[in-house]
């Protein structure tokens, strides 16, 4: 086999000496807080634990605090900020009787910590720090079998390296350095330099002393890492570094690092950051390995997705490491599938990857490349220096080196990462150190990640099942929807649309939201939508299906409530009538680009109260007219409340070109926060190319109605210009229609005649809900029963559907056959 240089067990006995070196080999100031960084992230590399962390007293001497930590965030194994020096914890432990405590899953099994931890089985492991002030090391492991032999040996030379600096703050009282800052958590007021007030293009005179104020001028993009270290609730005790950028008055925005600490305040007292903010375009060379992994544990910390998780690792290694290309996979069975690929573009990857091409990544068989199943196998990082004979597979992704990362996650190998370099390339002790820790890191999160996605497509599945497969059709209009569930959570929601087609060319445009997200939510989502469906499909008008439906919910035993609009468009005169419950209302786009928010009124939301009103506005909607339904999820997130997020859904939607309707839908949801659930409804308004023909005829119960519908029905069909030997047929299905209506039912009875493409339509509608039964066999003496059959035979098509208040009979008959 080739030669390989592996990071991992080759040979017994060689963690600690290579520990050992690393910790000799810091080139950092002892008295730099970063070299409290840099010692804990050889903890990772060498101690096979995924978390470490420092615990130091505080000044009353009551409690241990976390100063430093690195790796994954703590929560996931139920650590705490703080804990009491006087307790039971491993941590007070092995501060108070100066020795290690080493804990696994069975003896964590019964303490608060392994109660609290979302994660699985964990090993835990405390080292007394042999500094001035004492404290603790802590480490936590998922890895099989805990910590072994040499885990420990490295572990423990790690807490005799440990220096505790004191972190730089501001003295009370005195003059603020500066470049310093210093940030009260409870109430958002700082303290800031001068210097610092100049790298945000700020005058002494011009700051209110208000956080908000310097959040407000950086990139919008930088702010979510900016809210995780000014906002108490994301902050752990300890040291933070991270580099954002700040708006300028003139030309591009500027690079800046801010280097902080947050500093318990004591009884009484709020804590505070305390640090400073540098010009980074000057230290951005500098950025550590340490760092590196600091930020890449930040950033997995919040990917939810697979893709998220290949993102983060590909973002923090390739430009690090000046590497040619990178991807990463996950392990499935045998079966390497590859998430994400950069250079993202196939020509960039060996000829093997392109012929396993699977639409947008590769899936590749591990069997096709036997140096990187052993890779597999083995378990730990494996590096190829330039010239060693390799598979093409493989070769070809680093002619000058090639790195191979297994991505542990527990005992199992969750995925690789392969990172490669065209020219020759050396590999640095510090650069191995970076590509160890970060696989442990990766490891972890994706598996984490894999089982959102899993649970997350699942959630998908059913909510789609509760949607319209497909929309339907419509005459002079085309509708096109578009749903995004939430990625904040595995529950279904409650967001819902439909297209509802209705005679005489009408159409029902509904979108609606249940209240909350769980399967309850989803459970009335598709009761409500069904409701809906069939009280319109009965004929009511907007208004009334709406007062059924809510009803319908107000009968429910359930405490939630919905918010519905309901469109009822008149595809042949371009009008329409809407009906909003709670809802947002309608988003009109005209055909010369300009857009409005319809001025409809509404009514509460449905199941909130059932003698209420539900008022119908009219619009009116000229040919190429975009009618746009949506939910709170597209317009409202918070930063935006729905006003202006409903301004900001218009803009987008003036902007479009609502000849692709598609693609405008797509449009509209780039970006959207996904933090909640979002329906999205369109339907672009053409005009019908032809319209049908329409007569209405009331029949009275007297005894010449038959004889009167024949006459309207034979005047009719004279003014349409009808041939007399399909005026007949006609008459004759009026006939029995009207007859049969008015023998067999009681109360009112209405005819209906449509002309549209040569085929006419008879419809007669009473007030009995009784479908007319076809007989299957009629004797030659019977006196009734032939009608049905007579109308049979000479329609193209016939049936019978409910209305409100009774049923409607018709029949189709193609003229001019």
């Amino acid at each position: 086999m080739a030669d390989v240089v592996s990071e991992g067990t080759a040979e017994p006995r060689t963690r600690g000496p290579r520990a050992e070196g690393a910790l000799r080999a810091l080139s950092v100031d002892p008295d730099s807080p970063e070299r409290l960084r840099r010692v804990l992230e050889l903890a990772l590399v060498f101690g096979a634990a995924s978390f470490v962390a420092v615990y130091t007293p505080s000044e009353d001497g009551e409690l241990l605090c976390l100063t430093e930590s690195v790796g994954v965030p703590r929560t996931l194994y139920g650590l705490r900020d703080a804990y009491a020096l006087s307790g039971r914890s491993p941590m007070a432990d092995a501060h108070r009787e100066r020795r290690a405590v080493w804990l696994g899953p069975r003896q964590l099994a019964g303490r608060a910590e392994s109660r609290r931890a979302p994660s699985g089985d964990f090993s835990l492991a405390a080292l007394p720090v042999h500094g001035d002030g004492g404290g603790c090391l802590l480490a936590a492991s998922e890895r099989a079998g805990g910590f072994d032999a040499e885990n420990r040996e490295a572990l423990e030379l790690v807490a005799a390296a440990v220096a505790l600096p004191a972190p730089r703050a501001p003295v009370e009282g005195g003059e603020l350095p500066a470049d310093a800052f210093s940030l009260a958590m409870d109430t958002g007021r700082v303290e800031v330099g001068d210097e610092i007030l100049a790298l945000f293009g700020l005058g002494p005179r011009e700051f209110d002393g208000k956080v908000e104020t310097l959040l407000g001028r950086t990139v919008p993009e930088d702010l979510p890492s900016l809210m995780s270290v000014v906002e108490a609730d994301h902050m752990s005790i300890g040291d933070r570094e991270l580099e954002f950028r700040a708006l300028q008055r003139t030309g591009p925005p500027k690079w800046l690092r801010l280097r902080g600490r947050l500093v318990p305040g004591g009884e009484g007292h709020p804590a505070r950051l305390v640090g400073t903010v540098a010009d980074a375009s000057t230290l951005r060379p500098e950025i550590t390995d340490v760092a590196r992994v600091q930020r890449l544990a930040a950033a997995l910390a919040t990917a939810g997705t697979v893709r998220d998780v290949s993102q983060a690792v590909v973002t923090a290694l390739r430009k690090p490491l000046r590497a040619d290309r990178i991807a990463l996979a996950e392990l499935e069975h045998d079966r390497l599938v590859v998430t994400v690929l950069d250079p993202p573009d196939p020509e960039s990857w060996p000829e093997v990857w392109r012929l396993e091409w699977r639409t947008e990544w590769p899936d590749a068989p591990v069997r096709a490349m036997p140096t990187l199943a052993a890779a597999l196998s083995e378990g730990r990082a494996h590096i190829w220096p330039a010239g060693t004979p390799l598979e093409p597979a493989l070769a070809d992704v680093g002619p000058g080196g090639l790195a191979v990362l297994p991505l542990p996650a527990g005992d199992r190998v969750a995925g690789a990462c392969l990172i490669g370099w065209d020219e020759p390339h050396e590999f640095g002790a510090d650069e191995r150190a970076l590509l160890t820790a970060s696989a442990g890191l990766a490891g972890q999160a994706l598996l984490r990640a894999h089982a959102f996605d899993a649970e997350h497509e699942l959630v998908g599945m059913l909510q789609r099942q509760l949607l319209p497969r497909r929309l339907p059709r419509l005459p002079g209009a085309e509708a096109v929807a578009r749903y995004l569930p939430t990625t904040a959570g595995l529950e279904v929601g409650g967001d819902w649309y439909d297209v509802i087609p209705l005679p005489d060319n009408h159409v029902a445009l509904v979108i609606g939201d249940v209240q909350g997200h769980s399967a309850a939510a989803a459970t009335l989502m598709g009761q409500m939508r069904t409701a809906l469906r069939a009280y319109a499909a009965e004929g009511h008008p907007p208004d009334v299906v709406v007062d059924h439906a809510n009803r319908l919910l107000m009968d429910m035993e359930t405490d939630l409530f919905a918010t519905c609009c309901y469109v009822d468009v008149d595809l042949e005169e371009g009008s329409a009538w809407c009906v909003r419950a709670g809802h947002l209302p309608p988003v009109l786009r005209r055909p010369d680009g300009s857009t409005r928010i319809a001025e409809a009124e509404g009514g509460p939301p449905l199941g909130v109260l059932r003698q209420v009103g539900f008022p119908m506005s009219p619009l009116r909607l000229a040919p190429g007219t975009v009618v746009a339904l949506t939910t709170d999820g597209l317009v409202e997130s918070a930063d935006s409340d729905l006003d202006t997020g409903m301004d900001r859904f218009a803009r987008e939607l003036a902007r479009s070109d609502p000849a692709h309707l598609g693609l405008v839908a797509d449009a509209l949801l780039v970006g959207a926060r996904r933090t909640d659930d979002i329906a999205l409804l369109l339907m672009r308004y053409d005009g019908m190319a032809v319209r049908p023909l329409r007569e209405r005829w009331t029949v009275w119960r007297v005894p010449q109605a038959a004889g009167h519908a024949r006459r309207f029905t034979r005047r009719t069909l004279r003014a349409w210009g009808v041939p007399p030997r399909d005026r007949d047929t006609v008459l004759l299905v009026v006939s029995e229609l009207v007859t049969n209506a008015l023998v067999h039912t009681d109360g009112r009875v209405r005819l209906d005649l449509t002309l549209v493409n040569q085929r006419m339509r008879v419809a007669v509608a009473d007030a009995s809900p009784r479908t007319p039964v076809r007989p299957t066999r009629v004797s030659w003496e019977a006196t009734g029963g032939r009608g049905i059959l007579l109308v049979e035979a000479v329609s193209t098509a016939w049936g019978s559907v409910p209305i409100s208040g009774g049923k409607q009979v018709w029949s189709e008959i193609a003229l001019g056959d």
